[in-house]
């Protein structure tokens, strides 16, 4: 099973990793209007990574749900890899 440490930026990514924290949510301005995003930080064995998490996304999910990212777009913002849901990711909540 890939790991954190095996993200790539610019690349899918599928892994499992443990929610430690989640940020307040905030409003921003985005092409479709304003929404609601928050960044969950996710860890495994091997590192850390964060997942923005849009609109209802943020109160599906909790600090210590394991999550299985499927197919989920890795991206660099501000030096550090982010990973988000793109059109085909999918998130499950495993434990």
């Amino acid at each position: 099973m890939p790991a954190i440490s095996d993200l790539r930026a610019n690349a899918n990514a599928t892994f499992t990793a443990t929610i430690t924290a989640i940020s307040e949510p905030r409003e921003v301005n985005t092409s479709r209007g304003l929404s609601k995003v928050a960044d969950a930080t996710l860890q495994d064995e091997t590192g850390t990574t964060t997942l923005t998490l849009w609109g209802e996304d943020i109160q599906k999910y909790r600090v210590g749900q394991k999550l299985q990212i499927t197919d989920g777009w890795v991206k660099d913002f501000r030096g550090k890899l982010q990973v988000s849901m793109g059109r085909s990711g999918r998130i499950a909540i495993v434990a």
